[in-house]
């Protein structure tokens, strides 16, 4: 049976790191995105006070082709700070058992995933894929491991309560994961409705919120609001206003009244209140606001939070920029073009894109409610930008396709108006000066290696 194995140096003590893999959250940030595996239920023994010990289950979802099929694995051979073994039940392999292994040294600990595997007849015949595969995917695994616990082991502390509005969003889906499997809570903030569960609920439009769940957070991160990458018509304009806006105004107003508030508020808000602008001047966190729609909104969106302000709470603004993740946003909907060969830039491809890896927005929200340097305005921003031009030939390089063939400025304005013009054919040059003013460290300062970790290229 083909045996095989992966070793890399953590970053934390062997006992850290069995922890981490012990908990809620961990799985979900093991999983590659571009293998769309998804976790359909973690089930631990009976009687077990973590998912990692003898006898718990794990069901995943695997895509074979169009169609899915399940994988469900047991844990067993579980030696806390040592090693746990995950051994296939059902699925579409033959056999599968995997050790993972802890073993300590001078500087923290190695992890060593031990595989042994039976393929199968006709799955087999590739063979020589698969050992491929899973190298890069273990290479995948072991970098966010080291990174995410590096993060974590940055901010020792008691674990925190941390209330996330915006959880199941493309930011809020792997902030909550990360978050959990460092040993944080995470308390869910949303609206009431069929299919959804919310730990806190909501209604910003009413101005309603369940204030008495909130007694007791450490920290609130406002992640919520309606999507800006939509036609822009006077109702949309004032769904994008009011969600930012009445929602942030309803959370600040709430945690202000509390009897004794949470240290710290952190909001989600765009680069967009800078304007959009053809210079090369870059924009730090003292530059004015813009004057075009976008700009508005987000200075009302950051002026909302006054109430929290004043009432003496730490308030942090994340100015964001495009997120780097295939699992929404900007990248997301490029990414076809270019995989069928007819990417390429956009207008005249001059406009500058200032962009972060989700994991590095990820790391920037963590550290805005730990360290107590950050207050106010922070731009959520790679250190690097580029042209737009540059932007999508770096992502034809990545993925071996041409990156020559530009969406001319007149058709991007009929097909999406005033949001064309603003998102898509101008641009803003931010720089993230008060994050490398405190020695902020990013994940991917570079868009290639970027793109390379988030595509398995």
């Amino acid at each position: 049976m083909p045996a095989t194995e992966f070793t890399t140096a953590l970053p934390v003590s062997a006992a850290d790191a069995f922890a981490w893999h012990a908990r809620s959250g961990a799985l979900q940030r093991l999983l590659p995105p571009w293998q769309s595996v998804r976790v359909v239920s973690q089930q631990p023994a009976p009687g077990a006070d973590s998912i990692v010990a003898d006898g718990g289950r794990v069901e995943l979802s695997i895509p074979a082709g169009p169609l899915h099929r399940r994988w469900v694995a047991r844990h067993q051979d579980c030696r806390p700070g040592e090693s746990f073994t995950d051994v296939m039940e059902q699925g579409p392999l033959r056999r599968w058992i995997h050790q993972h292994r802890f073993v300590a040294n001078a500087d923290g600990c190695t992890l060593t995933d031990h595989i042994e595997y039976d393929l199968g007849f006709p799955a087999s015949l590739m063979a020589g894929s698969v050992r491929r595969d899973l190298a890069r995917m273990f290479a995948f695994r072991h970098a966010r491991t080291r990174d995410d616990l590096r993060r974590h082991a940055e901010h020792p502390g008691k674990p925190l309560t941390i209330a996330i509005t915006g959880a199941s969003g493309m930011v809020g889906s792997a902030l909550v994961p990360f978050l959990t499997a460092g040993g944080h809570r995470v308390r869910t903030i949303g609206r009431a409705g069929p299919g959804q569960h919310a730990d806190i609920r909501w209604n910003p439009a009413a101005g309603t919120i369940d204030a008495a769940a909130l007694a007791g957070v450490d920290a609130v991160i406002h992640l919520a609001g309606e999507n800006v990458a939509q036609r822009w018509n006077a109702a949309a304009k004032q769904r994008i206003r009011d969600s930012r806006v009445q929602g942030t105004s309803l959370i600040a107003r709430t945690l202000a009244a509390l009897p004794t508030p949470p240290p710290v508020l952190v909001v989600a808000s765009g680069i967009g209140a800078y304007g959009t602008h053809r210079d090369d001047a870059a924009r730090d966190e003292s530059a004015p606001f813009g004057d075009d729609f976008l700009a508005g909104v987000c200075r009302d969106w950051e002026a909302a939070a006054e109430p929290a302000r004043a009432a003496g709470l730490r308030v942090v603004h994340l100015r964001i920029g495009m997120v780097i993740s295939t699992a929404g946003g900007a990248l997301a909907k490029m990414l076809p073009a270019f995989r069928a060969g007819v990417g390429g830039p956009i207008g005249n491809g001059q406009q500058w894109q200032s962009w972060i890896h989700r994991d590095d927005l990820i790391d920037v929200l963590h550290r805005a409610v730990m360290d107590e340097r950050l207050r106010g305005i922070v731009n959520a921003v790679a250190p690097q930008t580029l042209r737009q031009r540059e932007f999508a030939a770096t992502i034809g390089r990545v993925l071996r396709r041409p990156s020559f063939a530009p969406l001319p400025g007149f058709v991007v304005s009929l097909l999406f108006g005033e949001m064309g013009r603003n998102l898509l054919l101008a641009g803003t040059r931010a720089a993230p000066a008060r994050l490398s003013a405190i020695g902020h460290r990013w994940r991917f300062a570079d868009l290639e290696a970027a793109l390379r970790f988030e595509l398995g290229r």
